[in-house]
């Protein structure tokens, strides 16, 4: 019988690992079919306080995961299929080759990033193509971009983006935006985007170096094709939460993000906590992540000392 098992390995799992083992309560982390979640597919961070001169993603993740195992965290690289409750209120979470026992369990399984689905498209993430304005936009600084997308995110990404790039494409499928009023007319207020209706991306063009240099666009009404010449594009078409294993213990939302209790990482089943991208649909970030971990790692530790009495 463990006493927590972390499932994901990105920020939030690993700093509840962190917090979990400082506990003394020898965490089970569980990596998943990613190990190091989302910042394994970015090049360098700069925003993560504490590295100044920035840090490669991947390196952040390890040195997260040596922390953990430090504390005495131990990782299996199982991805887990269903949780159900035992009688007795603990847990049996069931992986891709056996079962585990568990008294609490905090799910830090993040989301992914919808992308557009082109043939070398996962290639290029991180050279090119991303998911995350507020992650790399500082990496484009005077040059031409776009953003795909027409909801909130996309018109939230562009705007965020002309703070760098010289010029900002929106390039959307229908011929008005789906995103608020506010955030629309905001967005089509700014010189610095312009946007590309009645479009979609077919392919990413590269230069020698293998970094995006262009995109061929595709006019959906005309079947028009042209090139646009840009160095980046961001895709903001959504996330898709990590939750489809959870059952009915949990409450999604509409989108599949789990619901929290107020003022809590805690859940609607006593003694499963959620932490980072998998509950969040609002901030998403690596930092707020590791925050909940955190905060996910100390009520786990006080949901067992009651039970210790």
């Amino acid at each position: 019988m463990e006493n927590v098992v972390i499932i994901g390995t990105g920020c939030a799992g690993w700093t509840a690992a962190i917090y979990t083992g400082r506990a003394n309560l020898t965490p089970l982390v569980l990596s998943g079919t990613q190990l190091g979640g989302q910042l394994t597919t970015t090049t360098e961070v700069e925003n993560f306080p504490g590295f100044p001169e920035g840090v490669m993603g991947p390196e952040l993740m390890t040195r997260m995961q040596q922390q953990a195992e430090k504390f005495g965290a131990r990782v299996e690289y199982k991805r887990v299929e269903e949780i159900s409750k035992n009688d007795d209120g603990t847990f049996t979470l069931k992986t891709d080759d056996n079962e585990i026992q568990s008294r609490t369990i905090i799910i830090a399984t993040g989301a992914a990033p919808r992308y557009l689905g082109l043939e070398n498209e996962m290639k290029l993430v991180g050279h090119g193509v991303t998911s995350c304005a507020t992650c790399d936009g500082a990496f484009y600084r005077d040059v031409p971009v776009a953003v795909v997308g027409g909801g909130d995110s996309a018109c939230e990404e562009a705007n965020f983006l002309t703070r760098f790039a010289s010029k900002v494409y929106l390039v959307h499928r229908r011929d008005e935006l789906r995103a608020s009023k506010i955030m629309a007319d905001r967005a089509l207020a700014n010189d610095k985007i312009e946007p590309v209706w009645d479009s979609g991306i077919t392919e990413y063009l590269t230069d020698d170096a293998g970094e995006v240099r262009a995109v061929t666009l595709k006019n959906l009404k005309t079947e028009e094709e042209s090139e646009l010449e840009v160095k980046c594009v961001f895709v903001a078409i959504g996330h898709v939460p990590n939750s489809q294993f959870v059952g009915d213990l949990v409450d999604l939302d509409d989108g599949g993000y789990i619901l929290q209790n107020p003022h809590s990482t805690s859940t609607k089943t006593p003694g499963i906590f959620a932490a980072g991208d998998v509950a969040d649909h609002v901030y998403r970030q690596a930092i707020t992540a590791a925050g909940q971990g955190c905060g996910a790692a100390i009520e786990a530790e006080r949901y067992i000392a009651d039970l210790d009495g």
